[in-house]
C-alpha cells in the first residue's frame, strides 16, 4: 500500500510539472530573474520585467505611479542602499492564465534586511508583448 501511494505521489507532482505550460514557465522565471536581480542589487536589471511604456501602472504605498521611468525612478528612491533593498523572495500564491495575452498572478514578498524584514502582498498583470511576458500592472502592499 506504501508503494502505490509513493507511486501515485510521484506521478501526480510529475505531472504537476510537465502540465505548466511554456507561458507559465516563462512568467516564472521573469518572476526568478527580478528576485536574482534585486539580491544582486541591481534595481535596472529588476526593472526588465516590466513593460517599458508610460502605460506601465505601478501601485503601492505612495499611491499611482504611472510609466516606466517614474516606477524606475520611485525603486531607486527608495531603495538606493543594500541596507534598504535586503534580500527579496517571493511565494506564489495564485497564478492564472485570463486569455492567450494576459496572466494574474498574486503572491507574498518578503526582504530580509538588516534595518528590519518587510513584506506583503502583490498581485500582477502580465501581458505578452512581441513574444515576450512583460508586468504592466503592479500593485504591491
Amino acid at each position: 500500500m506504501k508503494k502505490i501511494v509513493s507511486s501515485l505521489l510521484f506521478i501526480f507532482l510529475i505531472s504537476k510539472t510537465f502540465s505548466q505550460t511554456a507561458d507559465e514557465l516563462a512568467i516564472k522565471k521573469v518572476l526568478e530573474n527580478q528576485v536574482n536581480a534585486w539580491n544582486r542589487g541591481s534595481i535596472d536589471d529588476f526593472m526588465k520585467a516590466y513593460w517599458q511604456n508610460d502605460s506601465l501602472t505601478f501601485i503601492g504605498h505612495g499611491g499611482i505611479t504611472h510609466g516606466y521611468n517614474p516606477t524606475l525612478n520611485n525603486y531607486k528612491k527608495n531603495y538606493n542602499d543594500t541596507a534598504k533593498m535586503g534580500k527579496l523572495s517571493y511565494e506564489l500564491l495564485s497564478f492564472k492564465k485570463i486569455s492567450a495575452e494576459y496572466f494574474f498572478v498574486t503572491g507574498k514578498w518578503s526582504l530580509k534586511r538588516s534595518i528590519g524584514d518587510i513584506g506583503g502582498i502583490y498581485t500582477l498583470l502580465f501581458r505578452k508583448i512581441k513574444s515576450k511576458w512583460v508586468i504592466v500592472t503592479d500593485h504591491t502592499s
